[in-house]
């Protein structure tokens, strides 16, 4: 008798313990998923809410008005058509044909979910209707709106799809994000919902694609920290290619480098140097770097929902290794993801949480949310860091980069020209990954320009697009990191 009680016992602790692990898992499931689950529009409580709340103003870092609500209960966007075209898969829709937008993503604050009994009580006596609260975001929409003019204004980017991000590199907050093609909030029509180019889509933190030869900051922060006096090692690259038997590594053009180090070769983005060092550095030592670059993360950001990244998990052949040191080879990245990697050379091999939210205010003015930054990871040494930042400052000067410079900036960066396919067919894809160097311009960027055309490169499509985006920031932030007046 005295056994069976026992056994009860352990088995009451046993069930018990379930339910306690139970517990903890669901107040971590609610603080980690719990906007994801509740931005959802098949959430019933959301849409009872929508029926009772007009939702509260968006406003950009300098006040711009992005999104209100009228008497009548209908949303409406910027004045400017540019800029809600630039801004609208940022910011979302009314008819919620973008996912992940800032109007579904901060459904909590903007329709007053979260609204306490002061604010719910000063609706009864005022006798209005109930308004959400206003957020402030941290992006620029002047910037986004050049950003967009931009790809039309280069002949390499007039006409494709892309995409772009800025970060502000010391905090993390996200100082302009754009996706093409757009389309105006408006005006939603039949033709823009059956567009094949998927306007809906936001490339910037959607697309999950080849990173190319941006992908050569990883790879060279793997040979920096795993290669021992690989600085010093001469590579000489010809016209030839590496023979993998069913496949070929050339360089862009079929050109060669002559006798290179790991400096020159990243300069002038050598595949065939890179290829070797990730042969050398081998699959696991690339693997382990990667991931501490957020490749194969969950990302969890509070403000933003990103597609993960990804990089091989299983042992590659030797021609998947190889090409894995030049960004190909089942290598995924999204531009937001890029752009992170970018400021983390920046920050001295800290990556900063990407942050949209700079304030929330009830409809009282009682701020309910400041801007606060926080790191995501490290994802290298200092040192490691500072040797990547030469580098990316040479590309800029003496490489493939130049068409990203501006004077009187300090612009560091790295180009990259991804080979895919899409639908079936061959596709190629430019990029630019930068920073400026600029203790009072602390910004980096990505830029996306899909679907090439023969003979362009990421250098001569993307890094114009950079170029003019430093350079507005040149023009018009203030040492402090505010809007400089007109």
């Amino acid at each position: 008798m005295k056994q069976q009680r026992l056994r009860y016992k352990l088995l009451a602790l046993f069930v018990f313990c379930l339910f306690a692990l139970l517990a903890v898992y669901g107040c971590y499931s609610i603080l980690t998923y719990g906007n994801r689950w509740f931005a959802s529009s098949r959430n019933p409580r959301v849409r009872a809410q929508k029926e009772q709340v007009a939702a509260g103003d968006i406003l950009d870092r300098d006040g711009l008005l992005l999104a209100t609500t009228d008497a009548s209960g209908t949303r409406h966007y910027a004045e400017d058509e540019a800029v809600r075209r630039a801004m609208v898969h940022l910011l979302g829709d009314s008819e919620g044909q973008v996912s992940n937008g800032v109007e579904a993503f901060q459904t909590n604050y903007l329709y007053g979910f979260d609204d306490s009994l002061l604010d719910l009580a000063g609706g009864l006596v005022s006798g209005s209707p109930r308004t959400g609260n206003t957020v402030r975001l941290t992006v620029s929409a002047p910037l986004c709106a050049e950003l967009a003019a931009a790809f039309d204004a280069h002949a390499g980017s007039a006409g494709k799809r892309g995409a772009a991000v800025v970060l502000n590199w010391k905090t993390g907050a996200v100082e302009a994000l754009t996706s093409r093609p757009s389309f105006d909030p408006e005006a939603i029509t039949a033709a823009i919902k059956g567009d094949p180019g998927q306007p809906f889509w936001n490339r910037a933190t959607q697309a999950v694609i080849p990173p190319g030869s941006t992908f050569k900051v990883v790879a060279a922060a793997a040979a920096l920290e795993q290669l021992s006096g690989i600085e010093e090692v001469s590579f000489t690259c010809t016209t030839d290619v590496l023979d993998f038997g069913d496949h070929v590594i050339a360089d862009y053009g079929g050109g060669s480098h002559g006798t290179v180090r790991l400096r020159e070769a990243f300069i002038q983005s050598c595949n065939k140097m890179f290829a070797n060092v990730a042969v050398n550095v081998g699959w696991r030592g690339m693997l382990r770097t990667a991931e501490r670059f957020g490749f194969n993360d969950n990302f969890l950001f509070r403000d933003l929902v990103v597609e993960n990244s990804s990089y091989p998990t299983s042992a590659p052949s030797s021609y998947e290794l190889a090409a894995c040191g030049f960004g190909q080879s089942g290598i995924a990245a999204t531009p937001l993801h890029l752009c992170m990697i970018a400021a983390g050379v920046a920050n001295g091999g800290v990556m900063m949480e990407p942050r949209l939210l700079q304030e929330v205010t009830s409809a009282s003015g009682r701020r309910k949310l400041s801007f606060s930054s926080s790191p995501y990871r490290t994802c290298m040494p200092a040192s490691v860091a500072g040797k990547l930042q030469e580098y990316m400052r040479a590309v800029v000067t003496q490489g493939t980069g130049r068409q990203a410079a501006v004077s009187g900036l300090k612009v560091c960066g790295k180009t990259g020209t991804a080979d895919s396919t899409l639908d079936g067919n061959p596709v190629t894809y430019g990029w630019f990954i930068g920073y400026l160097d600029e203790e009072d311009l602390p910004y980096a960027i990505c830029v996306l320009v899909e679907d090439l055309d023969s003979g362009v490169s990421g250098g001569s499509a993307a890094a114009p697009i950079a170029a003019d985006a430093f350079r507005w920031l040149r023009d018009h932030r203030t040492p402090e990191g505010g809007t400089a007046a007109p």
